[in-house]
């Protein structure tokens, strides 16, 4: 019986890419690995659609870099409830159908945590961007799916630009929820801390700046990451959003910045598969590690 399964996807099995250089999951997933192993834990890492393992020879999986899924949703979905039914999965499966969808952002809202002024469209509706421009009186905002990540079909909008995005917009609110957000400076001005938790309680963080002419902060589109200290203020808001969740996650990242009124807001609460930056934090690794070493 193996102890831990750390999951990946396709792509980060491998250790480089087409160009030869060292995947950010394959490094951050290693380096847990060996903070696992130095625990005495017995650890493999598989994609987590390999069709020729079976689950139920592990004692647990561990969700790190499943960088697809929201790609292949409906698969990974299938393939995520088949599995719950075989072994444990860390953080939950109720967790993880909570966080899958931005929609938990009104949960939290309802809780006192303050996030980003947010609009949600539901799958299968008529209106266009100009008709949702027209009723909320926006200006320059952020389109984006409700289930995603690494920004995927994520756009920058303005009056000036609308007629461009309507029939990609169209195309998208056929098959899946979207949410519109006003556009907030501070994330292009200043950036977006990452902070990262274990049961609850602050570990570490990093600041996301988007290069110039770009309001993505991910590193898929050229944004950088740095060490960054956070205030005494903001680690609060982050454990106190943690709080908030119906159950206690192992690992949680909580995203953060101020929104265009000044205020601490959360952008995303990350508790699937968030980058967790083991390579600039080793020693965080083997916190995670002790604590899932009672797993």
């Amino acid at each position: 019986m193996i102890d831990i399964v750390i999951l990946t996807d396709q792509k980060n099995i491998n250790q480089f890419d087409k160009n030869g250089k060292v995947l950010n999951g394959y490094l951050e997933d290693a380096i847990l690995k060996a903070g696992l192993e130095a625990e005495g834990l017995s650890v493999q890492r598989l994609s987590w659609d390999n069709p020729d393992f079976d689950w139920s020879t592990t004692k647990a999986i561990l969700f790190r870099s499943t960088w697809d899924y929201f790609y292949r949703f409906n698969e990974f979905s299938i393939w995520l409830s088949n599995v719950s039914k075989q072994t444990k999965l860390i953080n939950s499966l109720e967790t993880i159908n909570w966080n899958i969808d931005k929609h938990y952002l009104l949960d939290l809202k309802a809780k006192g945590i303050h996030i980003a002024e947010s609009y949600f469209i539901k799958k299968g509706s008529t209106t266009t961007l100009h008709e949702l421009y027209n009723t909320f009186g926006f200006n320059e905002t952020v389109l984006k799916p409700c289930v995603s990540g690494t920004a995927r079909h994520t756009y920058r909008l303005k009056p000036e630009n609308l007629q461009e995005h309507e029939a990609v917009f169209k195309q998208l609110i056929r098959h899946e929820a979207m949410m519109l957000q006003p556009f907030q400076y501070d994330i292009v001005n200043k950036g977006e801390a990452s902070m990262v938790l274990f049961n609850g309680k602050f570990s570490h963080a990093v600041l996301k700046t988007a290069k110039p002419n770009e309001f993505r902060v991910q590193t898929d589109f050229g944004g950088q990451v740095t060490i960054y200290q956070p205030s005494p203020e903001e680690i609060a808001f982050a454990e106190q959003t943690i709080c908030c969740c119906s159950e206690l996650p192992t690992y949680a990242r909580v995203d953060i910045f101020n929104d265009n009124q000044g205020k601490i807001a959360l952008a995303e609460l990350e508790l699937i598969e968030p980058e967790l930056w083991f390579r600039l934090f080793p020693k965080a690794a083997n916190t995670l590690a002790q604590i899932l070493k009672i797993y």
